[in-house]
């Protein structure tokens, strides 16, 4: 079987959904389903990894990206695949791609990737309104034709009903995840601590993601923030990731220049791994998070993830006791950043043992890639 992924970008600074397509696409490749990628980056982006990867160029009108030579390389190609797999929406590469499948006869499926979430319509009215306008005409077609709009968990697929109207699409869950590395907390903790790093020398909490508003790093620091002031002993913060909002870094960088706080720019392969697993445990408190591919990355090596309620995984993290939960606001993450540092030793390793637990029973990538083909499968004839 051989799928096409089409996605906006595949730049690794683009956020998650890149390294989810990259962890998919190697997870399908080991069940013989070839994979390839086509975005519309510009020929010169560097992609670590042996995927194929149809660089189109960019488009333009801004973020919409319309790009007349991606329509047609797909209208042109799409015949050569089983499928078409379809990541993200509100841009031309979603439309282009239904296009050019309706036009072939090609079954496609469409990851919205967490972007029906509502919380984009209560935190940006503004935006709402602009894709209130081009929902009916444009976006929901997209969907609505689709062989399955793909969820990666319930919370998600719960979520995109309550966004715009009309909404009547096949839904199909068959969750996300990571690959496992391979290798122990014990020994890429060893590792990191042998480099000898400044901002590692101390016991940390490690906030890992785009630097940017719906993450909910300001409530983090102001939570961090008081609990200092009331002089809690705290473990050291290390913020890593790359910046997209420039404005708001800024603005928290200045508003928080507090003792114990560590800014170390974007962490990327084996490093990322060792930080992970040196860390007392991964902290992200987002307003909004679709999957959260950085806490299955954490779990897969048995690093307890505190996190809101908001990441929509959470459910699965609770009923694992494989971290804490918190509501997205500064004195609920001030209450679990205290609960944290009122456990023992022997109960942090327990919950350790217990996120490793939870990420092979829900988050190991490949059990979602065996969902996965099994879907297109049935819908592909001459393919079991």
């Amino acid at each position: 079987m051989r799928l096409l992924h089409v996605i906006h970008s595949m730049d690794p600074n683009s956020g998650g959904t890149t390294e989810a397509v990259h962890r998919l696409c190697e997870a399908l490749n080991h069940l013989e389903v070839e994979s390839q990628v086509a975005s519309l980056d510009p020929p010169s982006l560097e992609v670590n990894g042996a995927l194929e990867i149809h660089r189109l160029g960019p488009g333009k009108l801004g973020k919409f990206a319309y790009s007349r030579k991606a329509a047609e390389w797909l209208s042109d190609s799409v015949e050569q695949f089983d499928a078409v797999i379809i990541h993200g929406i509100w841009q031309f590469h979603d439309l282009a791609a239904a296009n050019a499948c309706r036009k072939a006869r090609i079954p496609y499926f469409v990851f919205t990737h967490g972007m029906l979430d509502p919380w984009f319509n209560r935190t940006y009215p503004l935006k709402k309104l602009k894709k209130q306008c081009y929902w009916p005409f444009f976006q929901y077609p997209v969907l609505r034709d689709a062989n399955a709009l793909l969820f990666t968990c319930e919370e998600e697929c719960l979520l995109a009903r309550q966004s715009f109207s009309p909404y009547r699409v096949s839904e199909k869950i068959v969750g996300l995840g990571t690959q496992s590395l391979g290798k122990t907390r014990e020994v890429l903790s060893n590792t990191f601590h042998s480099a000898d790093y400044e901002w590692g020398k101390n016991p940390y909490l490690l906030f890992l993601g785009r630097i940017q508003e719906k993450k909910g790093l300001d409530l983090l620091l102001e939570a961090y923030r008081q609990l200092k002031d009331q002089r809690v002993s705290l473990p050291d913060l290390v913020i890593a990731g790359p910046t997209q909002q420039k404005d708001y870094e800024d603005r928290l960088k200045k508003g928080y220049p507090l003792t114990g706080v560590h800014w170390v720019g974007s962490l990327i392969g084996e490093l990322k791994w060792q930080a992970l697993a040196a860390a007392e445990a991964m902290v992200l408190p987002s307003h909004q998070e679709n999957f959260g591919i950085v806490v299955a990355e954490a779990l897969s090596i048995g690093t307890p993830c505190l996190i809101s309620n908001k990441v929509n995984i959470w459910r699965e993290v609770e009923a694992n006791s494989a971290g804490l939960i918190c509501e997205d606001t500064t004195e609920s993450v001030k209450k679990m950043l205290v609960s944290w540092n009122g456990l023992d030793l022997s109960q942090k390793e327990k919950i350790s043992a217990k996120a490793t637990n939870c990420f092979k029973a829900n988050f190991d990538i490949s059990l979602s890639a065996e969902r996965l083909k099994r879907l297109i499968s049935q819908t592909v004839t001459g393919y079991e």
